[in-house]
């Protein structure tokens, strides 16, 4: 047993890797109830399990208001200093060019977060060609909702928009979600370097992750949870009993996400 597992056959928060949760959500969801989706109890499960950070957005922002819900996530990040980094919720209906004007030199702000299954606009549409300006002037990673078969974010339109801008980081939000998806996004990433795999998800299992890893490549998969959403040692377990070699876990849990959130420390 390596330190995390031993960790938990004790019972006792890990503190041997440090874990970043790269696709988390903070705030009430409109349809239906999330028990305590506070910044507050959100840190209380992340250090009984020891997660040491996580990557947020509100759930306002991606689904119903983008500006008061961006306010809403610098305002979780000032609420838990150290422990969250926040994604710029970008909706193409709601004053894409604003948002990113007016958060995208915030040092809160570590990422950009599309949705284009709620938001009903496809990834390739022109409306997001800001967001790909940025990223690929500074290097912001971009996580982005996929699922396959999807008419606004399914993998060929991933697929599309890594080949016109192979600088972008592109982070796939659920892989792909299905066992089919998994499959696809895959394929996407071993043609598109700046494609990275995050896996969270209700289909996703340990032996998918570790596939993800082998056949990608270490650096190329990241943990995330979805969490309160969904429960974050969910997919956390996943991973940890995935059967990675201690090297391929680290980067999985947290060391790739944390490469990929220093993009603002390399601007000056």
């Amino acid at each position: 047993m390596n330190a995390i597992t031993t960790a938990l056959w004790r019972r006792r928060p890990q503190s041997g890797v440090r874990i970043v949760d790269a696709h988390a959500h903070t705030g009430p969801y409109s349809l239906f109830f999330i028990p305590e989706p506070t910044p507050e109890a959100m840190v209380r499960v992340m250090d009984w399990c020891g997660v040491a950070h996580a990557v947020l957005s509100s759930h306002l922002a991606i689904q119903l208001d983008a500006a008061a819900g961006n306010a809403a996530t610098a305002d979780a990040v000032d609420r838990a200093p150290g422990r969250f980094t926040g994604y710029l919720t970008v909706n193409p209906w709601q004053d894409p060019a604003g948002e990113l004007a007016r958060w995208g030199d915030d040092p809160r702000f570590g990422g950009i977060k599309l949705h284009p299954d709620l938001h009903d606009y496809p990834l390739t549409g022109r409306r997001y060609a800001g967001v790909w300006e940025f990223a690929q002037r500074t290097g912001c990673p971009v996580l982005t909702h996929t699922y396959d078969g999807s008419p606004y974010n399914d993998l060929d339109q991933v697929d599309a928009v890594a080949a016109e801008h192979p600088d972008a980081v592109i982070i796939a939000g659920h892989a792909g979600a299905t066992p089919l998806g998994f499959e696809r996004a895959i394929e996407v990433a071993q043609r598109r370097p700046g494609v990275i795999l995050e896996v969270c998800g209700s289909y996703n299992t340990g032996p998918d992750i570790a596939r993800m890893v082998r056949e990608v490549g270490t650096g190329r998969v990241v943990y995330g949870s979805d969490f309160p959403f969904i429960d974050l040692r969910i997919s956390l377990g996943r991973v940890i009993f995935s059967g990675l070699a201690e090297g391929d876990q680290a980067a999985v849990l947290g060391t790739t996400m944390t490469r990929l959130l220093q993009w603002r420390s390399g601007l000056g």
